[in-house]
């Protein structure tokens, strides 16, 4: 550990061109796919799980065995779903089967929205940059906060009375 690099100088001697050539090559990413061509991926948001598998197709998505207009009811839900193929520029191109367990409608859009993210990033590597950008990849973290004791809810005290 006697010779240090102290200047960016002597790191950028210190750093080769072949060993750069390598460093590139193993960023680059390989398309993940099984043997029926799909690519899978588990979204999660709050306390839903969802098991997504996406191949070409026509669009179609399915949801614990019914059609995503049938299961979620709401428009905006319809919405997060299709925003990962909208900011990818692949809208219509994937078959999308998904299974989501937990939460409630909202948290199980969520997840499936992430599934669909991660999954489209590990089918086309390619994509990974648009749905990164956009925050699609990341986990959104924010749960349910819990009770306290000797608070009606997690924040909220019982009413104050002065006699």
């Amino acid at each position: 550990m006697s010779d240090e690099i102290k200047s960016l100088d002597a790191l950028k001697d210190a750093v080769d061109g072949s060993s750069l050539a390598q460093v590139e090559t193993s960023v680059a990413r390989e398309p993940v796919r099984d043997a029926l061509g799909r690519s899978y991926a588990t979204g999660k948001r709050k306390d839903a799980v969802a098991r997504v598998w996406i191949k070409p197709g026509s669009g179609k998505v399915t949801v614990n065995g019914r059609d995503m207009n049938a299961y979620f009811a709401r428009p905006v839900l319809q919405m997060v779903l299709r925003q990962p193929f909208a900011v990818a520029g692949v809208a219509g191109e994937f078959d999308v089967m998904a299974t989501v367990k937990g939460g409630g409608l909202s948290g199980q859009a969520g997840a499936v929205k992430h599934g669909i993210s991660k999954a489209l990033q590990l089918y086309e590597p390619s994509l990974r940059t648009a749905l990164k950008a956009a925050g699609f990849l990341t986990r959104d973290s924010r749960v349910v906060e819990r009770k306290k004791y000797g608070k009606a809810k997690a924040r909220r005290s019982f009413q104050f009375s002065k006699r």
